[in-house]
């Protein structure tokens, strides 16, 4: 164990951050296995604690192994990868399958293994490392809006057009933050705005598809359209029962929350271990452990723009924004959700939801962010090896 903690590389705040999520999440996690227990057969709470546990412990062993990678091999990983998660997502559109007469054709079951996984999660954090590498190919060129739709643009609005069907919440998050990131890695506002009006009139034309020939896309867009209306209205519909019931949680938690395993709302919201944790976490915990899980969000991303910062190459600089940034994107989304500042998105918690999918993704973003972060170490150390001990003395002093 000590060998492991050794050879731990990067930002150890984000290691301790990343940490301190994981461990807390047992908490509301196993609260909210009591009611996934009593309406599941053959189950028990413990049965969904240890299955927490195997999640978080994958994901955190995939953390430790990719920031043992030199962050400039996802460089071309991004281009190797781009084609794989293409057909992962295509596989998962054709299938067409249904979950309880849900559209579940956002997953797909794993041969052999016999779990499912989701692709989309993965596909958009490979999405943002392609992203970064073509920006920081073309940081000190004449950018020409022309040249760059093939190359940047086209892989995007596929990997947009394969999810879209399926979960609109997902592709509009990653269309936001591909946007963010060539934002940030001086693509001209100019064609940005064309990106966009051409991203809305996309979408103008697939919802007015969906309407015109329901049987293609069978419940999706309505489900989006009411959602919007219910949110836009404050009307509680039989879709919005699961913000009713957060809302309950929320007011019921107060200040201290009603303590550790002693939500009452746990046993009505479907969702309660995944999409509406934090209002579970503030049922128990209050609005105090709600605002201390923000607090630790913030300084993750604190800490990420930090890394950003200091990294020594343009690739390093946008590959951690990249993947880092979505992580609390995603985190604020799901809060805002269960406080009705957004409509319902299907987003997890980051290391807090349960589910295999979101924890691994989200482990893969933090373990090349602190890839990015232990290069910087890494050549920090070597030039201190590499001075006189007089001007090591001098510096101290």
């Amino acid at each position: 164990m000590k060998t492991v903690f050794d050879n731990i590389k990067g930002d150890r705040i984000i290691w301790a951050i990343a940490a301190l999520l994981a461990i807390f999440s047992f908490l509301p996690v196993y609260s909210a296995a009591s009611n996934l227990a009593y309406i599941g057969s053959g189950s028990n709470t413990f049965s969904y604690f240890i299955k927490h546990f195997v999640h978080l412990f994958l994901g955190f062993s995939i953390i430790y192994g990719v920031h043992k990678i030199p962050y400039r091999y996802f460089k071309g990983l991004s281009m190797v990868m781009i084609p794989v998660v293409l057909i992962l997502l295509i596989i998962t559109m054709l299938q067409g399958a249904t979950i309880g007469g849900a559209n579940a054709s956002r997953w797909i079951r794993v041969p052999i293994v016999g779990f499912t996984f989701q692709p989309s999660t993965l596909a958009a954090l490979v999405l943002m490392v392609y992203v970064a590498r073509y920006l920081s190919k073309i940081k000190d060129e004449t950018i020409s809006f022309r040249e760059s739709v093939l190359p940047l643009w086209l892989p995007v609005f596929i990997v947009l057009a394969l999810i879209l069907p399926a979960n609109f919440s997902t592709a509009a998050l990653i269309f936001s933050m591909v946007i963010l990131l060539t934002f940030v890695g001086g693509y001209p506002l100019k064609y940005l705005s064309i990106i966009i009006g051409s991203g809305v009139v996309v979408l103008a034309l697939f919802v007015l598809t969906a309407k015109a020939f329901p049987d293609l896309m069978p419940n999706r867009v309505d489900t989006w359209t009411s959602r919007i209306s219910s949110f836009v209205d404050s009307e509680v519909t039989q879709e919005d029962y699961q913000i009713e019931k957060a809302k309950i949680a929320i007011a019921t938690g107060g200040l201290q929350g009603l303590g550790p395993g002693k939500s009452i709302q746990k046993n009505f919201l479907p969702q309660s271990s995944s999409d509406f944790i934090f209002a579970i976490i503030i049922e128990e915990y209050g609005l105090i452990g709600g605002i201390l899980l923000l607090i630790l969000y913030l300084w993750l991303l604190f800490r990420i723009v930090i890394v950003a910062q200091k990294s020594d190459s343009v690739f390093g600089k946008l590959l951690a924004i990249g993947v880092g940034i979505p992580v609390i994107f995603q985190a604020l989304v799901n809060m805002g959700v269960a406080v009705q500042l957004f409509p319902v998105t299907g987003q997890t918690l980051p290391l807090i939801s349960s589910g295999g999918t979101s924890i691994w993704v989200t482990c893969l973003a933090l373990g090349v962010v602190l890839s990015v972060s232990a290069k910087r170490d890494e050549d920090k150390n070597n030039e201190v090896d590499d001075q006189h001990p007089l001007e090591i003395l001098s510096e101290a002093l």
